[in-house]
């Protein structure tokens, strides 16, 4: 059996709250007149309505994607389904929280799950606290499990490079927009969501950069590589055609093939099919192309701080991993090719 971070602790027994009104819930009954099952919804409880403020502060005021928006709902729609009814927020405590973790991790989730649900109410007390709806952090006393710390692994320039210098094979459905899906995202080191936001107004030909809006809607101007814009050039003819069989318009300068803008989900398959057809890991994701930009950039000699710009992070120390991944590189080499490392 494996020991668990957080001991187990009873499930807390439901809590009454004054003016707490029932969980929302679906309720069903037949409607006498037609005989048709009519469903209604229970009104939420004080504890859900501060959830969906917080959810919609999340949106107006931190500009959180839906992504991220998505995942806090998740997590608090759980630990509020854990708590009961009754759930008063003040009256939780970090040994509750600590339970409820238990349960996450017990439940076959793994521990990078675990420290996202235990951010989420950090997050969530945080605000209640700035709102003044609480007095204290609970989960700010709950240490956070610890992640075995992974590094990507990077394909090499030589394996990059053979990959964007040779023809598509014959499993691309779209070759030449697929050719410009590789070389923004290598070329640019650009994050998935960030590739399909692209408009056909952010590419600056004049200044040649391209517009980027990062993680909170952070805007930042990406330098436009030859090789990038000649994909694109090459490109646009194609989407023009398409948007004009279909008698769609569309902004976004990725479509598919019913001129429709592309999404992340397809750039995956997208990636992940083309990069197995050329030999390359099966575990190759846009995110990865990203991380081959920023270390082999940095092996080439390139500023770190320039990288953590041109890759749109907030703190040094996130563009710092890519030093690590460079020394493994080395190390490797070392050991490949020096005598005295045999």
């Amino acid at each position: 059996m494996r020991s668990l971070p957080y001991p187990k602790t009873a499930r807390p027994s439901p809590q009454k709250s004054a003016g707490a009104s029932r969980s929302a819930r679906p309720v069903t009954h037949r409607d006498p007149k037609t005989s048709t099952k009519v469903t209604k919804y229970a009104a939420k409880s004080a504890a859900e309505r501060r959830v969906s403020e917080f959810l919609a502060a999340l949106r107006t005021q931190r500009n959180a994607s839906e992504h991220t928006i998505n995942a806090y709902k998740k997590d608090l729609q759980k630990f509020v389904s854990y708590a009961g009814k009754g759930l008063d927020w003040r009256r939780i405590d970090h040994l509750t929280i600590r339970g409820f973790l238990s349960e996450v991790l017990g439940s076959g989730l793994s521990k990078a799950s675990t420290a996202r649900a235990l951010a989420s109410l950090r997050s969530f007390y945080k605000w209640l606290g700035r709102e003044g709806h609480v007095g204290q952090n609970p989960a700010a006393l709950v240490s956070t499990p610890k992640l075995p710390k992974k590094l990507p692994r990077v394909p090499t320039m030589e394996e990059v490079n053979g990959l964007l210098d040779a023809n598509l094979p014959e499993n691309a459905a779209f070759p030449a927009r697929d050719r410009v899906i590789f070389e923004l995202l290598y070329g640019c080191g650009l994050r998935n969501s960030e590739l399909v936001g692209i408009q056909l107004d952010d590419i600056g030909w004049s200044n040649e950069v391209i517009r980027v809006r990062g993680k909170g809607k952070k805007e930042r101007l990406v330098p436009l590589g030859d090789a990038a814009a000649a994909a694109i050039r090459e490109y646009l003819p194609e989407r023009q055609r398409i948007i004009d069989a279909k008698r769609r318009s569309c902004a976004a300068l990725l479509i598919n093939l019913r001129a429709g803008s592309l999404t992340t989900r397809s750039v995956g398959r997208i990636v992940k099919a083309i990069a197995v057809a050329r030999g390359l890991s099966p575990d190759v994701h846009p995110h990865t192309l990203r991380h081959a930009f920023g270390t082999h950039m940095l092996e080439e000699g390139a500023d770190l701080r320039a990288i953590q710009e041109l890759l749109g992070h907030e703190r040094l120390s996130t563009t710092q991993r890519y030093t690590q991944l460079t020394s493994n590189h080395i190390t490797r080499v070392y050991d490949a090719t020096h005598p005295r490392a045999k």
